[in-house]
């Protein structure tokens, strides 16, 4: 079967390579996927870098994020059939309940786990999640690490907002665009950043009306608060990282919450606790979510006919493309790559 992998010492421009190698089989509890398509999220850049923690092995096989169909099973399989549509959870072994250490040892497509960009894959029969009937699998397979990530920042961290509560979010990215259409079909109101006026307009398409261009507002905190009647939003989705952090913590009202997802714009070493501590604001770290949290996604997007939106897809071989593509930071949405 076709795989890709990371050779040791590779260049970015080259840092994947397509392989061959020999088709798996499940075993005892384990389930056989086709993967029809996979996406590509920042850390899969960072891994492909050498900037990610931890050790990295020789020829692995990248991303955690893809869907396909069931087409073997092993022994004593009870929740899938042969057939079935199904998505990767980007930890394995993360049912449900609070986030432990244990799991980050499973992830895929870091560390010794190789990932799911191979024409065959072999998961758990608990690390997979039925794939929403309404999406294809280009579309399925940006759920697991984005949509999953959007979702827990939004609803699964006290206070839940409740409709007409407001929203930030960073860019267009995966994670910003999925919360930006959950957080709209939720009720809620959502402001969004972005440097390009295309995007701005592609922003509006989706319904988000309030926009700032932070290129023309670098202290784009002060037109989230005149946007808001100098309140503040109750809740920040916060994908840059240091560089974005200390406008977060002045955009969010008192009592708000700052959800720490990326760091796109790099690691700092200061950040002033004055706005957490005198304007009570919650500051807490997102890591993707539990499988439990995928399925309540799912049903999410299909009880509002949600449909991710995807920049460009590109075919298995054009791997690399793909991975410049992400790096270029020009998309609007999520890079895919198809299998089939």
């Amino acid at each position: 079967m076709k795989a890709v992998i990371i050779r040791k010492n590779a260049s970015e421009s080259d840092a994947w390579t397509l392989a061959e190698r020999p088709a798996p089989k499940p075993g005892p509890g384990q389930v056989l996927v086709r993967i029809r398509a996979a996406s590509i999220n920042y850390r899969d850049l960072m891994i492909a870098r050498g900037l990610y923690g931890g050790d990295r092995k020789d020829d692995l096989v990248p991303l955690s994020d893809a869907a396909g169909e069931v087409v073997a099973i092993g022994a004593g399989v009870r929740r899938w059939q042969p057939g079935a549509r199904v998505v990767s959870a980007y930890f394995p072994t993360w049912a449900s309940g609070p986030f432990r250490d244990e799991y980050r040892a499973t992830h895929l497509g870091a560390g010794p786990n190789d990932g799911v960009l191979a024409e065959l894959v072999v998961f758990a029969e608990d690390a997979l999640v039925r794939a929403p009937a309404h999406l294809g699998f280009d579309e399925a397979a940006t759920l697991p690490c984005a949509a999953v990530t959007a979702w827990t920042a939004l609803f699964e961290s006290w206070p839940r907002p409740a409709p007409g509560a407001t929203v930030l979010v960073q860019g267009t990215g995966g994670v910003s665009l999925f919360a930006a259409q959950l957080a709209r079909a939720a009720g809620l109101r959502v402001i969004a950043t972005s440097s390009s006026p295309a995007k701005i307009e592609r922003l509006h398409a989706l319904g988000v009306t309030d926009t700032i261009d932070y290129r023309q507002h670098p202290a784009w905190h002060e037109e989230v608060l005149r946007l808001t009647g100098g309140e503040g939003v109750d809740r920040v989705i916060e994908v840059g990282g240091a560089g974005t952090l200390p406008r977060s913590l002045q955009a969010v009202k008192t009592g708000g919450v700052v959800s720490l997802i990326g760091l796109l714009t790099g690691l700092g070493t200061q950040i002033d606790p004055m706005p957490i501590l005198f304007r009570a604001v919650r500051v807490e770290g997102v890591l993707v979510g539990s499988r439990q949290s995928c399925v309540e996604l799912t049903t999410a997007l299909e009880t509002h006919a949600i449909r991710p939106v995807i920049d460009e897809v590109f075919p298995l071989e054009r791997a690399n493309d793909a991975l410049a593509k992400l790096a270029a930071g020009k998309h609007f949405g999520k890079v895919v790559l198809r299998l089939d």
